[in-house]
């Protein structure tokens, strides 16, 4: 494990100290700061409860786009600048080498979302809210955003450069967002299945309400392991070449 958690915290470090990593922090904050202002606090008298449920509306399409923003650099990069073969000769694993830069991206998004926490705090001042559905609704951006996290490690496994990385990553989670949208244009068992798969709609709406779903939970982290896991197998593949 101690691999696992030293690269971790150099993929940390890195965005701490790049312009990439403070630029995508800028943007998430200013653009749900924009957000909430405009849409969210609005300029009618609204319940508490509605204003923070739009708060992690809009919240969980910045928390995925940064998600898929803090990935594309992951892997494509160390092949892209040929360091990857030092990855590959070192004594650690394929797994252990996606865990890692997983982690580490985790931990950014995690320091990006916890940054957010100063609008939830706004609607206190002049309303009520309970803190557990602030508390749930921020569980659910971090699953959110885990499996934007871990989409995008595919997407720059399986890429040679950066920008194809994104474009892999982002099609492949609007794809994984729609599922719901199909669900109502196919039939039963099809639409259960893809109703079930989608990410937002059936699975994040309840966590926005501060309700926490085990089956959402299941969910999430099955999408998680899943494309961490196939992450694996490209980067074993590639070793093979």
């Amino acid at each position: 494990m101690k691999p696992v958690l030293l690269l971790a915290r150099r993929e940390l470090a890195t965005f701490l100290n790049t312009w990439w990593g403070w630029a995508i922090l800028a943007m998430v904050l200013l653009i749900d700061g924009l957000l909430f202002n405009a849409f969210a606090m609005g300029s009618s008298p609204r319940f508490s409860a509605d204003v923070l449920e739009d708060f992690f509306y809009f919240s969980s399409g910045t928390t995925m786009i940064a998600g898929v923003l803090l990935t594309m650099r992951l892997l494509a990069e160390e092949r892209q600048a040929g360091t990857i073969v030092l990855l590959q000769t070192a004594p650690i694993s394929e797994g252990q080498v996606v865990l890692g830069k997983f982690l580490g991206a985790m931990g950014f998004l995690f320091i990006i979302t916890l940054l957010t926490i100063y609008m939830p705090i706004l609607i206190q001042v002049n309303g009520k809210v309970s803190w557990g559905q602030i508390g749930a609704g921020y569980l659910g951006l971090l699953c959110l955003g885990g499996s934007a996290v871990a989409i995008g490690t595919f997407g720059s496994a399986v890429s040679k450069n950066q920008l194809l990385a994104a474009v892999i990553g982002g099609t492949v989670l609007v794809l994984m967002l729609l599922g719901w949208l199909l669900a109502r244009i196919t039939e039963p068992p099809i639409s259960e299945v893809l109703s079930y798969s989608a990410l937002f709609d059936r699975h994040f709406q309840p966590f926005m309400r501060g309700r926490i779903n085990s089956e959402s939970l299941i969910l999430y982290g099955s999408v998680i392991f899943g494309f961490l896991l196939l992450s694996t197998r490209v980067l074993q593949a590639r070793r093979l070449q």
